[in-house]
């Protein structure tokens, strides 16, 4: 396989991850947030069941995302354009990681303590409202840098041609 053919590979595949995630980030937006963030904390028992699941859905898929990512950037590291672009792509990518685990994560977590202990917390309606409305800017980012590698893809599949 030459050079081109990884690259194309790698590069596919990271989409292909790229959107499924997104669907998966839709789907809990749309579906479980709502559902969750209704009138807290009397819904935060939904934090607690499916929570752990989803933690670990969420650290296996980002993973497993990250690493064909990582190696999409390696095999197309030759090709200026689409090394610069990745580089620009994951940057912000990591940057929403990042405000992920620092933000979002440590707040479900404080959400799933007070369905736990059952004790309320000082404007709690304010912080939800806040997590959801973050949430729906981190999602458009991962949308929007994923939407960004397709138009990477098409200039480097057209390399061959």
């Amino acid at each position: 396989m030459d050079s081109i053919s990884r690259a194309e590979l790698w590069l596919f595949i990271t989409t292909l991850v790229y959107f499924l995630m997104n669907g998966a980030q839709v789907f809990e937006t749309l579906v479980f947030v709502p559902k969750w963030a209704d009138a807290p904390p009397q819904h935060f028992n939904l934090l607690l069941g499916p929570g752990a699941s989803l933690k670990f859905f969420w650290i296996v898929f980002h993973s497993i995302h990250e690493i064909t990512f990582i190696l999409a950037l390696i095999f197309c590291w030759k090709i200026d354009f689409a090394r610069n672009w990745l580089l620009v792509s994951f940057a912000v990518h990591i940057a929403v990681r990042a405000w992920t685990l620092v933000f979002f994560a440590p707040s479900i977590i404080h959400f799933q303590q007070i369905a736990e202990t059952k004790a309320g917390a000082a404007d709690l309606a304010d912080k939800v409202s806040l997590w959801q409305t973050l949430n729906y800017v981190r999602v458009a980012i991962f949308i929007a840098v994923s939407i960004g590698l397709i138009p990477l893809c098409i200039r480097v599949f057209n390399l061959r041609h």
